[in-house]
């Protein structure tokens, strides 16, 4: 037995090993070779065509734009915006639908990064605006409208979790019972198709655009729902599961194209591959207390409404507070050993004063750091970068510690106060 085990051991660590190999190899062969901008040059200017040709039917359609249909989808895009998909995720754990939320965390985040990768390879513009209106209600939109257009993350989005969410719900269900399937399939691609009438008529998207990201969709949900369990079985095995997926966070960190212009979109993948650490990490160690397929269910005896509800009113403000603190604390550590180091950092929005310090924000080149600086110089080279940004690893601790919170510390919490 115990040999059996050493051996699954050892064939984990491989493919585990080979994985990592092969995105750090990917990673030197695409910058070598240039394939991001040879790929652009040779799909962008299709692509521009494309949208530039859809601009007639965009302003076909918000000829009947009126109030009640602006505030509609709006209000819709918002509903399945990767902002609500991160407040919604830790209800859905506290839940005690555990499963459920760890594949939705971890398909968003794939989508993310997938599909902003692509928009950041191709470099595709938005319809033009003007002539077409660009309704823009909240914050969110605003920053979504500085990203390039194909694929429509939304569309993408929507078709996958949706997607899955309908193949979770019907997995309760026999398969007999045909009526629920129908009305359940019916219902996502009523969701879909107003998601991506909704993004061309708030003037987002062009066709060519939603159909990029229905593809795209399509693919990645067939895809997931073919390695989910794996996935998931992986997750909660205890087979260096933390220390790998550590290595993968940090790899894809740098396994992202550099876009024609710069983007937030970097910024949303960062994050989510933060809340992906986290979340996996933190239901690997504590799977067998709070994250099991036996843990207590809302609406059931042993989670009642109320029960949830303060659950929500315990763990909201916890994981708020760990937010905070994860980023205050990423804010002071990561400038310290990057100094202390002599790796050339800069930070455009956390810390001030790594806009102003050169000699702080490049690293002090002492006898201590000299060789350290040299290593660390050469790599910036390699990377075709004079400076790491250090509000990405900021950025990237705070989610990762947030998430952490979600599935570690607050359960902990709902333990300790019978909930």
């Amino acid at each position: 037995m115990i040999v059996g085990e050493d051996s699954m051991e050892a064939g984990s660590g491989t493919w585990q090993g080979l994985t990592l190999v092969s995105i750090v190899t990917w990673i030197c062969l695409s910058s070598y070779l240039r394939l991001t901008h040879k790929v652009r040059s040779l799909v962008q200017p299709w692509v521009a065509r494309q949208v530039i040709g859809g601009v007639p039917l965009i302003l076909e359609i918000q000829k009947h734009q009126n109030g009640v249909m602006d505030a509609f989808f709006s209000a819709l895009s918002c509903v399945v915006s990767v902002p609500f998909y991160t407040a919604f995720l830790p209800l859905l754990f506290w839940s005690g639908h555990g499963r459920l939320a760890r594949q939705m965390t971890l398909l968003i985040a794939f989508c993310d990064y997938l599909g902003n990768c692509i928009k950041d390879v191709v470099s595709a513009p938005r319809p033009s605006c003007p002539p077409v209106r660009r309704i823009t209600a909240t914050k969110d939109e605003e920053d979504n409208a500085m990203e390039y257009g194909l694929p429509s993350s939304h569309t993408l989005n929507t078709v996958c979790l949706s997607g899955y969410l309908l193949h979770y719900v019907l997995s309760f269900f026999e398969p007999e019972e045909s009526s629920i399937q129908y009305y359940g399939f019916a219902l996502a691609c009523l969701l879909v198709a107003l998601i991506a009438f909704g993004r061309i008529y708030l003037g987002m998207h062009s066709v060519v655009d939603l159909i990029a990201g229905l593809a795209i969709g399509v693919l990645t949900l067939g895809l997931w729902l073919s390695v989910n369990e794996k996935i998931d079985n992986f997750i909660t095995s205890n087979q260096n599961v933390s220390s790998f997926w550590t290595a993968l966070s940090f790899l894809l960190l740098f396994a992202y194209p550099t876009p024609e212009n710069p983007t937030p979109s970097y910024e949303y993948h960062t994050a989510f591959t933060g809340v992906a650490l986290g979340i996996v990490t933190g239901v690997q160690q504590t799977y067998s207390q709070f994250h099991h397929e036996g843990a207590p269910r809302i609406f059931s005896p042993e989670l009642p409404v109320t029960a949830y509800i303060g659950r929500v009113m315990v763990g909201i403000p916890t994981i708020l507070l760990v937010k905070v603190c994860s980023k205050s604390l990423a804010k002071w550590i990561l400038p310290t050993v990057s100094n202390t180091l002599g790796i050339p950092i800069r930070s455009t929005t956390y810390i001030p004063k790594l806009k102003l310090d050169k000699a702080y924000g490049n690293g002090k080149n002492t006898d201590e750091t000299k060789n350290s600086v040299g290593y660390s110089q050469k790599l910036c080279e390699f990377l075709n970068q004079d400076s790491f940004d250090i509000d990405t690893g900021i950025r990237f601790l705070q989610y990762a510690g947030l998430a952490w919170s979600v599935v570690d510390l607050v359960p902990s919490l709902f333990s300790y106060f019978n909930l």
